[in-house]
């Protein structure tokens, strides 16, 4: 049991500090209509390490986060030019975007023969196997974008800046769709009421945490749909007590 538990607060520290940062900038998200921009960006940094790994840089953990934030700058650049642009027409740009990013990972993990293992680990992540170098560093990142959000507010470009580096370090910790989730369910649940929406998204990373090790069954997954099924029985008691 105390092996089992020494896993389990890595992870949930992890998840702790990916919604430390992603609640908040899922509230912004919702506000602005751009709900699909995380899966686009996540998917972004996740074609940044692929390509590290195609290059033979894999093990080099520093290569790695540089292509991945990289590549997820050159993603919200792209995004922010485009609003600029065509802003009636963002939502399906972002989209198109993460459609683009997610096939060009494919195609570069082809020739791997371990490629289906890779990709599955980027979308749905290995959170029970955080190292302490990987908390530390995301515990800086992290305290730098709180300390930026709400200091400075920004928006525009600023947004889409900070963004990316927060969800560069998220997407290597938890993988894609738990990055999503934890942005958008948060803050659509609660009606983007920050201390209710951090206490879910905590609740959802325990309780899928807990479920993981009761049933041996992936951490990623179980997390995801405990942070959603929270979620949807939030707005079912919201819509009872407005009633």
């Amino acid at each position: 049991m105390s092996d089992e538990l020494g896993i389990l607060w890595p992870a949930l520290a992890a998840g702790l500090l990916v919604a430390a940062t992603h609640v908040p900038l899922g509230m912004r998200v919702l506000e602005r209509g751009i709900v699909f921009i995380d899966l686009a960006v996540a998917q972004f940094a996740a074609l940044g390490v692929v390509a590290a790994g195609a290059l033979g840089y894999g093990e080099h953990a520093v290569v790695v986060q540089a292509a991945a934030l990289a590549a997820a700058l050159a993603g919200v650049l792209l995004l922010d030019r485009t609003e600029r642009i065509w802003p009636e027409v963002q939502e399906a740009v972002i989209g198109v975007s993460f459609i683009l990013a997610a096939n060009a990972a494919i195609l570069l993990l082809a020739a791997n023969p371990h490629g289906a293992e890779h990709l599955k680990d980027l979308l749905t992540g290995q959170i029970l196997w955080v190292t302490p170098a990987k908390l530390a560093v995301a515990a800086l990142v992290s305290a730098g974008v709180l300390a930026a959000w709400f200091g400075l507010r920004p928006r525009g470009t600023g947004f889409y800046l900070l963004f990316a580096i927060a969800v560069t370090v998220s997407v290597q910790l938890v993988g894609v769709y738990l990055v999503f989730a934890t942005l958008i369910v948060p803050a659509l649940a609660t009606r983007n009421r920050l201390a209710a929406a951090y206490a879910l998204a905590a609740i959802g990373y325990a309780a899928g945490l807990a479920l993981s090790l009761a049933s041996d069954l992936p951490a990623g997954p179980l997390v995801t749909c405990a942070i959603v099924a929270l979620g949807a029985a939030t707005m079912i008691f919201r819509g009872k007590s407005a009633a």
